[in-house]
């Protein structure tokens, strides 16, 4: 499942009831250690289910009716009966079972005397009046459910027809544990089995399914119906199975073994799918080249859903996606939509081996399926379109943030166990996607892609149609590159948080230099020391680069102690040394004052590449934020910067410069220097790219220019905002359609400096699009709104029929983040309308979202005692540890700012004069 880069930084305990019983090798004592003493909220009582009478395949029959908003089912479930036992646990949610009975091989028809419901434990007990027969049988049900509203289970999706009309289409989303409110089942990723379904739909509408369709007949009782019969599918876990049922166009196309892939779109929209079918016609022959294992399904679909929680879902066969994630227009799409979709569909395809053939076992291996599709939507992406520089936008995207929240004392190990549902939803997060997949990405830079790709193919090849765990892998990948993979790598899944090296240089030589490196874990408030005893160590492949050759890697080192010695030779007495070259490591460094000072100027001249120069003032921020050094130093480090050209630097320096920004509404003249100071630093930069594409620019220069205007037009450059009105005014009367890569800062920019008329200008423009991704886009802008009359006005916006209970969080969102008066304004909105907001979210990944959005720019010890003790008397099911990160980085922004505050302010003080 892929919930999107934007939605991450979500989100996750000592256990006082019946523990998971997982296997010994599914977590290591010091993960248990690490997850026990951070702040993190009591386990629910849970348990898996009994295995004495586990699914061998399910014949599932369902009749959804999309007016009333029901379904009839029934299945056959072929089971194996391993011990005596007068009853079967399944899990089941919201389903009302009406009759139930066993048929052993050979036997007779048993039915059952009682039906119970765990509601707490989303269980169900169908007791039978003596033991089942030990051996094969069948498990007949008969059932009924709702087609929800809560974008789970089998739930209805809303859309409007090409005749305007309000329709609707009946969609799932079972991962992770919602294939119960679809049908009772075992609903467990361990508990595999293969699914013959039938659907009875009208006539009129398409229905999907994982497999093909391999009979089609008139339904007997409704002669406006008709039955669809599906091929059997691969053994696979419930959490896979999909159907969708509704009006859709399609584009097909067909990858070199014949596998046909289609791109289901909303009615008239077939060529906004053109673009994902490239990339999937693509990249379904490159993982299978590169994992050396053919796809196994005869199709696959991929399909936009109007109504859809997450990015998207890798359904085996058919993977269903929002409409931003998988629609393109070529005239209203930005470059960065493009990319956006681009890795989606990559991120997706990849699960179809990684997840789908090989499962994890439980959930507490979630990063085995996210982690590594994480890392392969990536390698893919870069084949397909290698001028995204993708690989470099991944630091930003992933590592970046990864650390970020690894950084807190509420981040959990990568492997973490977890059983109730809602513990189970909370790790859909950061460290889950991002770290996994920084990890990974460590993991291929040491063994080496050829030996990655080995182990790949034995790990895939040897768990196939099973449930592997992560030691699984690291002995495939030791195998294949004869390294200790499981000895380093344990390190880094079992142990919450990460290093920082502190590297001094020792002695220097004409030639030669030595350096002195000790590592230390990093921790994103260190105000109270930077000593702990019982910090960890981890094992870490360290690289270095020298200025004699920038793009090669001098040495490499594999540091398994807590200090060491390295001497790099062919290093001028006046030349540089990186460490971590690429950012390929899942570290920070710290420099001693002379080996930052020759950085620096690699820094003003770019001798020292794009990624090294992005990583280097991202450890310098990370440093000055957690109290290792003053924040003075990484704002005069800057200046270094004022040259950059380099998209994904600049991002990286753009997001740095905002969380400053926010910090700063502590103190309004503080905050108006530091605008300048922004100014001042996009200038150049603005200067040379203007405002309309040149000859020979490409995809990045595009994304480039977008962040430029709108970090100029935010800080109140003149000229932009001038432009900005002018240009929207053109758009607004049809004179000129505004470049789709300029709407949102032009948006933004226009509703920061503007007043009401401007803001029912964008409203006018959200209710005439009919482009998912332009409502998303003004939605997202809305925020930017400072007059308090306006920002109640977004606010009830946001709740109201026109914007889609998906999208709600992003105009919340918005409000939260743009200025000082939306944050304030928009948490006693979420306190006012919570009961709402939470029973519209809940077990879902958006409420995690809409806690950290709601809380995490405060910067005072009282909000950080307000927050809490808000959620104390109104709990954020399976957001828990959301709510205890935000706790911290308000707590920890707060003794920045006492730390800092003052030293910046007269900083700023004396640049501005």
């Amino acid at each position: 499942m892929h919930i999107g880069k934007s939605c991450l930084g979500l989100v996750y305990r000592v256990c006082f009831c019946v523990p998971v019983p997982v296997s010994v090798r599914s977590f290591s004592a010091s993960a248990i250690l690490l997850s026990s003493t951070s702040m993190a909220p009591e386990k629910k009582p849970f348990s898996r289910l009994p295995t004495n009478v586990t699914p061998l395949n399910y014949n599932l029959w369902l009749k959804p009716c999309l007016s009333s908003f029901v379904f009839d089912g029934k299945q056959a479930v072929k089971v194996k009966v391993s011990s005596a036992t007068p009853k079967i646990v399944l899990n089941c949610v919201d389903i009302s079972i009406s009759s139930a009975s066993f048929v052993s091989e050979g036997g007779q028809e048993i039915k059952s005397n009682s039906i119970d419901y765990e509601v707490d434990q989303e269980k169900v007990t169908v007791q039978f009046p003596n033991d089942l027969p030990i051996g094969d049988g069948v498990l007949n049900m008969s059932f009924k459910g709702k087609l929800n509203n809560k974008m789970k289970g089998f739930y209805r999706s809303k859309y409007v027809g090409t005749n305007g009309e309000e329709k609707y289409a009946a969609v799932t989303q079972f991962e992770a544990t919602d294939a119960r409110r679809c049908f009772p089942c075992w609903d467990e990723p361990a508990l595999k089995a293969s699914f013959d379904t039938t659907l009875v739909v009208p006539k009129e509408l398409v229905a999907l399914s994982n497999m093909n369709v391999v009979a089609e007949d008139e339904y007997s009782e409704d002669n406006t119906k008709k039955v669809l019969k599906y091929a059997q599918t691969p053994i696979m876990s419930t959490y896979l199975l999909a159907f969708v049922v509704g009006e859709f166009d399609f584009v097909e196309g067909q990858t070199p073994d014949g596998i046909k892939v289609r791109v289901y779109t909303p009615v008239g929209k077939s060529a906004q799918g053109t673009f994902a079918l490239e990339v999937a016609v693509k990249v379904l022959p490159f993982y299978e080249n590169y994992f050396g294992i053919k796809y196994p399904l005869a199709k696959m679909d991929l399909i936009a859903v109007a109504d859809f929680c997450a990015g998207a879902m890798e359904n085996w066969g058919l993977v269903t996606y929002r409409e931003t994630a998988l629609l393109i227009d070529d005239k209203s799409s930005s470059a960065h939509t493009r990319q956006w979709v681009a890795l989606v569909v990559c991120h997706e395809l990849a699960h179809q081996w990684f997840g789908n053939l090989v499962t994890m076992e439980w959930w507490t291996h979630l990063w085995l399926n996210e982690g590594f599709a994480s890392f392969m939507e990536y390698l893919a992406t870069d084949h397909c379109h290698p001028k995204f520089d993708i690989w470099t936008q991944f630091i930003t995207h992933d590592l970046v943030r990864a650390m970020d929240l690894d950084a807190l004392d509420n981040s959990h190990p990568i492997e973490i166990p977890v059983g109730h549902p809602d513990e189970v939803d909370e790790i859909f997060d950061i460290i889950s996607y991002s770290k996994g997949a920084s990890v990974i990405r460590m993991l291929h830079n040491w063994i080496g892609d050829s030996s990655f790709q080995k182990g790949m193919n034995l790990y895939l090849n040897k768990h196939a149609y099973k449930n592997a765990f992560t030691e699984d892998l690291w002995e495939s990948l030791g195998e294949a590159s004869g390294k200790p993979v499981e000895k380093v790598m344990s390190t880094w899944t079992s142990k919450m948080g990460y290093p920082v090296l502190d590297v001094k240089c020792k002695a220097r030589t004409d030639n030669s230099v030595t350096l002195q490196i000790s590592q230390s874990k990093f921790r994103a408030n260190n105000t109270k020391g930077t000593t702990d005893d019982s910090a960890p160590i981890w094992s870490i492949p360290v690289a270095f680069s020298t200025s004699t050759s920038p793009l090669e890697v001098a040495k490499s080192i594999l540091m398994e102690d807590q200090s060491v010695e390295v001497t790099i030779d062919n290093v001028p007495r006046d030349g540089w040394v990186k460490v971590n070259p690429g950012l390929y490591g899942f570290y920070r460094v710290r420099y001693s004052a002379d080996l930052l000072t020759s950085l620096i100027s690699a820094v003003k001249d770019q001798s020292l590449p794009a990624r090294d120069r992005l990583g280097l003032q991202g450890d310098l921020f990370a440093l000055a934020s957690s109290g290792v050094a003053p924040t003075t130093d990484f704002l005069q480090a800057l200046a270094a910067y004022e040259n950059e050209t380099n998209y994904t630097v600049w991002n990286d320096v753009s997001a740095k410069v905002s969380t400053l920004n926010t910090l700063l509404w502590n103190d309004d003249q503080t905050h108006e220097n530091f605008k300048k100071f922004t100014r001042k630093l996009f200038q150049r930069i603005a200067d040379n790219l203007g405002w309309d594409p040149k000859d020979g620019e490409g995809h990045l220069d595009s994304m480039l220019r977008s962040l430029v205007i709108g970090k100029m037009g935010g800080c109140g450059c003149d000229k932009t905002v001038s432009e900005a009105n002018n240009r929207l005014g053109i758009h607004v009367d049809n004179t000129r359609p505004l470049n789709a890569d300029l709407r949102s800062s032009v948006y933004g920019t226009v509703l920061s400096h503007g007043g009401g008329q401007d803001l029912e200008t964008l409203l006018k423009l959200h209710q005439t699009t009919d482009l998912h991704e332009e409502r998303n886009r003004i939605e997202k802008s809305l925020g930017h709104v400072k007059d308090p009359e306006l920002i109640k006005k977004v606010l009830d916006f946001s709740m109201s029929e026109r914007v889609r209970s998906n999208d709600r969080v992003f105009v919340i969102g918005s409000m939260a983040t743009c200025n000082k008066t939306g944050r304030n304004m928009t948490w006693e909105f979420t306190k006012a309308t919570w009961d709402k907001l939470h029973d519209m979210y809940k077990g879902m990944f958006l409420i995690s979202r809409l806690v950290k959005q709601t809380t995490e720019n405060f910067a005072t010890d009282e909000m950080a005692k307000e927050v809490e003790e808000f959620f104390s008397k109104n709990p954020a099911e399976a957001a828990e540890r959301t709510v205890q990160q935000s706790i911290e980085q308000i707590k920890q922004k707060s003794d920045w700012w006492k730390r800092d505050g003052q030293n910046i302010s007269d900083w700023l003080k004396q640049q501005m004069s």
